[in-house]
């Protein structure tokens, strides 16, 4: 009995477990990491999607604005481009800015933590945080492309009111897209989603021709 017993304690105290899955489906343990990896792309996505949006929104107003005091079309494209140039510009510094003062706020967060825990991944919590080359390069990036529709849709179009009209119609379309592609990355209604961009880019198209029509007409 006690030899019985020993055997017993020994195959306990030995013993190797085989876990037994469902339909034959073992279990992915790195789900998880995928999950974060594809949540901070969708991150990245609707980030850019935005900054393509205030690229198109930023431009096609300008060339508006510009469009409603001066008939020729070199007026309009120079101020396009300059607004390209300049948008991108600041997108990337105001990026690099904002991630930089991030990143550094975290690091501190993180070696205050390693100092109280004695931990020692620091060196791995450091390379998951953003990079703020990467942040400032791609908004400079996505606000660009944005800004290129209004400028391709009127480098071709000698008559005033058509650019004009074409220009308005091009950013339009371009302003329903990036609205639906927010939507879809940010799991928000679609339709509403493409008519507040649209109405919100309308707006800003209007208001600059208005203002910038008025007061050339005055002779400011």
């Amino acid at each position: 009995m006690a030899s019985l017993e020993a055997r017993t304690n020994g195959i306990s105290n030995n013993h190797i477990e085989i876990p037994i899955h469902a339909n034959g489906v073992e279990p992915k343990p790195s789900q998880g990491v995928e999950e974060i990896d594809y949540s901070q792309r969708g991150q990245w996505l609707r980030a850019a999607v935005l900054g393509a949006n205030d690229g198109l929104v930023s431009v096609a107003s300008l060339m508006m604005g510009v469009g409603a005091v001066k008939e020729d079309i070199s007026a309009m494209l120079l101020a396009g481009f300059a607004g390209l140039v300049a948008g991108a510009c600041s997108m990337a510094i105001g990026e690099f800015v904002s991630v930089y003062t991030q990143y550094d706020i975290e690091m501190a967060l993180i070696k205050r933590q390693s100092e109280t825990n004695n931990n020692n991944d620091e060196e791995a919590q450091r390379e998951k945080l953003p990079n703020p080359f990467q942040a400032a390069l791609a908004s400079a990036l996505a606000f660009s492309v944005g800004a290129l529709v209004p400028l391709l849709a009127a480098v071709f179009i000698r008559n005033h009111k058509i650019r004009m009209g074409v220009v308005a119609a091009v950013a339009s379309l371009a302003l329903l897209v990036f609205g639906g592609i927010g939507a879809v990355l940010g799991k928000t209604p679609v339709r509403r989603s493409c008519v507040r961009v649209l109405i919100g880019g309308w707006m800003a198209m209007a208001i600059t021709f208005g203002l910038t029509k008025l007061i050339g007409s005055s002779g400011i």
